[in-house]
């Protein structure tokens, strides 16, 4: 992901979450963090290449976090988010993270079946862990 790619991710991440990342955190994310690694996907259309997900994780200590991961509501149920989680944990490898981590809400069961599906495994509960509505978010894992 490069700084062209912050518009495209942050139209994605506005029709994905109620609380959307903003453009000064993808900035700062892609500027400032060196254990920040973000990815896009991209699809051939008519018009040119378009970014229709995006991926984001932190690799610290051995570890891959997932910071945030979507697709575009018009391409969802196509394998995206699959091979975006694919590409973290390849990266995650050749970087000798040995695991990957990430939070979901409790009501998101979509995102969970695909996690569940790769290999993530539940692990606990944050309470309260999401502020626009004071929801729990499951911490899942997945050795690599």
């Amino acid at each position: 992901m490069t700084l062209d790619d912050v518009d495209a991710v942050i139209e994605i991440e506005r029709r994905s979450f109620p609380t959307p990342w903003s453009r000064a955190a993808f900035v700062s994310e892609l500027l400032d963090n060196d254990r920040a690694h973000y990815m896009v996907a991209r699809l051939k259309t008519e018009a040119g290449p378009r970014v229709v997900g995006y991926i984001g994780m932190w690799i610290i200590a051995g570890e891959g976090h997932i910071t945030n991961v979507a697709v575009h509501p018009d391409y969802r149920q196509r394998g995206i988010g699959r091979r975006l989680l694919e590409a973290a944990a390849d990266l995650c490898r050749s970087c000798a993270a040995r695991r990957m981590t990430l939070e979901v809400r409790v009501s998101n069961i979509v995102a969970q079946r695909l996690y569940e599906d790769i290999g993530f495994v539940s692990a606990g509960i944050r309470k309260g862990y999401y502020r626009d509505n004071n929801e729990d978010a499951i911490i899942m894992w997945k050795d690599l």
